[in-house]
């Protein structure tokens, strides 16, 4: 068995939403390009390809919040929801659950979508991005919807948001050689888990569950510069971080990192993967494909990723809790 938990799926319906609302939008022309994200026959034929694969499903971008103002987003929200359960009432055995989406330019609204979702559809976990709108996710207004879900005991769902339009350099309107995509979206998962970190977001919900996507972004490769901060060098010890102290954390920085959860959605690289292991261990990490975003329609990403799970040097019982076990205890599935 292997549950896939983070990957992505836009009922036909929110896709045309999106073109009502933003046209011209990049992603239009090229989701129609990709029939597994939106079309359920060629996504149930996907999954049959590997046996025993389920997935938790989840929208694609861009998040709500980028697709209408405050007043209008918690209804999109809310047919956005009711369309991916719906998905999974029709096909329990390979969509078992979904994470919500939750109108995040509202936050009030979007706690209450939280809550509706959770309740009343069965959705287990939320996704958030990387900031809403410009804004970071660890502002105070947005604070709500981590509690909201720290009382669910679910997890939080962050994915990476960035566009072309965050340039390279400061001189230049525009990034280029999708280095916004490349290098920018694990630049902004980093980013936003090291500023809701400092804002001490471990330390007043200690039950909170957050997952990474792409295998916690920058975090395990650069794990030794956490651990040993700028002005730490100059003024501190190598047990003493100012900053850390100044934010009034209780523990050493590294550790509320290593709190985070991880996914594998790394495009296979078996390398990175056992980075990502090595650092979050076995059971904050959990199997995600980020399918169906390949030529192949998602068939290059299931199938690469499987074999890098299956590299890993670890007992046969830990690799079970990576493919499926550690999702159904984190979803309670």
């Amino acid at each position: 068995m292997m549950i896939d938990i983070f990957n992505h799926f836009m009922p036909r319906a929110h896709l045309d939403r999106l073109a009502e609302l933003v046209p011209g939008h990049m992603a239009l022309p090229a989701f129609a390009k990709l029939k597994p994200l939106w079309d359920v026959e060629a996504r149930l034929r996907l999954i049959d390809e590997f046996d025993g694969l389920q997935q938790v499903i989840s929208l694609a971008n861009p998040p709500i919040e980028a697709m209408a103002p405050a007043a209008a987003s918690p209804a999109l929200a809310r047919r956005a929801n009711d369309d991916l359960a719906k998905l999974c009432a029709r096909h329990p055995d390979r969509f078992p659950t979904f994470v919500a989406s939750l109108p995040m330019n509202n936050p009030d609204a979007a706690v209450e979508e939280a809550d509706r979702a959770i309740l009343d559809l069965g959705a287990r976990g939320v996704q958030v991005f990387t900031h809403v709108a410009g804004e970071p996710l660890s502002a105070k207004k947005f604070r709500p919807v981590l509690r909201c879900m720290s009382e669910h005991d679910l997890p939080v769902f962050v994915h990476p948001m960035r566009s072309p339009q965050f340039p390279d350099y400061a001189t230049e309107k525009a990034s280029e050689d999708e280095i916004w995509f490349t290098f920018g979206w694990p630049y902004e998962t980093s980013a936003a888990m090291a500023r809701l970190i400092h804002s001490g977001l471990f330390d007043e919900l200690p039950r909170l569950k957050i997952v990474t996507h792409h295998m916690g972004g920058m975090i395990p490769y650069f794990a030794g510069r956490i651990g040993l901060g700028f002005r730490q060098i100059f003024d501190g010890t190598m047990e003493r971080n100012p900053l850390a102290a100044e934010r009034g954390l209780k523990r050493p920085v590294i550790d509320y990192f290593r709190m985070l959860y991880a996914d594998t959605a790394l495009n296979g690289a078996a390398a990175a993967t056992r980075c990502g292991h090595d650092f979050f261990g076995t059971a904050h990490a959990l199997f995600a494909t980020d399918a169906p975003f390949d030529p192949q329609g998602g068939r290059v990403l299931i199938g690469r990723t499987i074999e890098a799970v299956r590299a890993l040097a670890i007992p046969e019982p830990e690799r079970e809790a990576i493919f499926a076990g550690n999702a159904r205890a984190l979803l309670k599935i």
